[in-house]
């Protein structure tokens, strides 16, 4: 269970820094620290206790030892949360409404199934949710520095997601609606939310990226990265409303989908789990989320790669 590169804690601003764990694929994450009079305020833990604990060390060293004040969660994704746990009873961890109920309902850490390998090590873990939520927005200040915590409005990656932007050093933390350079995951959120949200990321202007997945990225090249998500959506729908005319169902029209463009980013037997997402929008259903995960490891060939 080797990384591609060490992770790092990367300066974007003065005072605020991106976690960043290569290469981004299943569970590895990116998450971020804002520093300030008070106490850090964190973006996101990690998915396992080696990994959060290699994050908060790194931050305990930027912060001078000043313990974690507020922890904020993009969503909530276990690669995202679980680490919430090793975090001091004292920090206040803040998500929206449907990321509590989501951690709370999580199932994976206790039981994981078979889905990846090698399967993941969790480490001492045990859930712990937001305990003080939004449903639009709020805003948190860290010293003087503003970060404001905005809802899109409609579900996207998942139905509360959140992104954390620092207007006064352009900096956007989007959580996993943006995956740079990965192959994108909405089976728990919705595909035409995830596309329409594109011009609400684009409307920050953020000067610099921190993605949930993959390399950081600068403002200017912001919109290019935007276009493909687009476009990697608008496959997604053309090939679930073209498989559903053809009768085929999600698995077998990923089989027969050519990924073109997109064959090169990782994990991209995402692609059954988005067009079960895609399939259950269009009919006006609930997704089969185990459904969904048996078919992506038949279409893979076995357990998923993961790396943590």
């Amino acid at each position: 269970m080797t990384e591609p590169e060490p992770a790092s804690l990367v300066p974007i601003a003065d005072g605020v820094l991106a976690w960043v764990q290569p290469d981004g694929s299943w569970w590895i994450n990116n998450a971020g620290v804002v520093l300030g009079d008070g106490g850090p305020l964190l973006v996101d833990t990690c998915a396992t206790e080696r990994r959060t604990r290699r994050f908060l060390a790194a931050v305990d060293e930027a912060a001078g030892g000043a313990a974690v004040r507020v922890a904020v969660n993009t969503h909530w994704h276990g690669d995202h949360t679980y680490g919430n746990s090793l975090l001091p009873e004292s920090t206040v961890i803040v998500g929206h409404q449907a990321t509590r109920d989501g951690v709370l309902a999580d199932v994976i850490l206790a039981n994981t199934p078979p889905i990846w390998s090698p399967t993941p090590q969790w480490g001492a873990l045990r859930l712990r949710p937001p305990t003080v939520v939004l449903h639009h927005q709020l805003t948190v200040f860290v010293g003087d520095r503003r970060v404001e915590l905005r809802h899109p409005g409609h579900p996207a990656h998942t139905l509360g997601d959140v992104v954390a932007w620092l207007p006064d050093d352009r900096v956007l933390f989007t959580g996993d609606l943006i995956f740079h350079r990965v192959t994108p995951l909405v089976l728990m959120g919705s595909l035409s939310g995830a596309l329409r949200g594109l011009d609400w990321l684009a409307s920050f202007g953020a000067d610099r990226v921190v993605p949930g997945h993959g390399p950081l990225i600068d403002g200017a090249d912001f919109p290019a990265v935007l276009d493909a998500h687009a476009r990697y959506y608008r496959f997604v729908l053309d090939t679930a409303s073209a498989g559903r005319a053809a009768g085929l169902a999600p698995l077998d029209a990923a089989r027969r989908a050519d990924l073109g463009e997109f064959a090169a980013w990782p994990d991209n037997e995402r692609l059954v789990l988005n067009l079960h997402r895609a399939y259950a929008e269009l009919a006006g259903q609930e997704a089969d989320i185990l459904g969904a995960f048996t078919d992506t490891v038949a279409y893979h060939g076995g357990p998923l790669r993961c790396a943590v």
